[in-house]
């Protein structure tokens, strides 16, 4: 399954949330340097889920806001 997810890096709080579009707003608090932000998003969305956090990998968009998802 691949989902759009939107990255707001440098958050108050870790949370992730449905949008009304169907995508989900990812909230992290790590900065978005060196790839933290990424494997935070990765913790949230396999926590989400119910996932391993190897079972979720982003498809495209490392270095942006808006990223490609897939769930295994």
């Amino acid at each position: 399954m691949k989902l759009n997810v939107t990255v707001k890096a440098n958050a108050k709080t870790n949370e992730v949330i449905i949008r009304s579009d169907g995508g989900l707003l990812v909230k992290v608090t790590a900065p978005p340097v060196d790839g933290k932000a990424n494997k935070k998003v990765i913790e949230q969305l396999a926590a989400f889920f119910g996932k391993p956090k190897s079972a979720i990998s982003i498809v495209s968009g490392k270095t942006g806001k808006i990223k490609i998802v897939e769930i295994l």
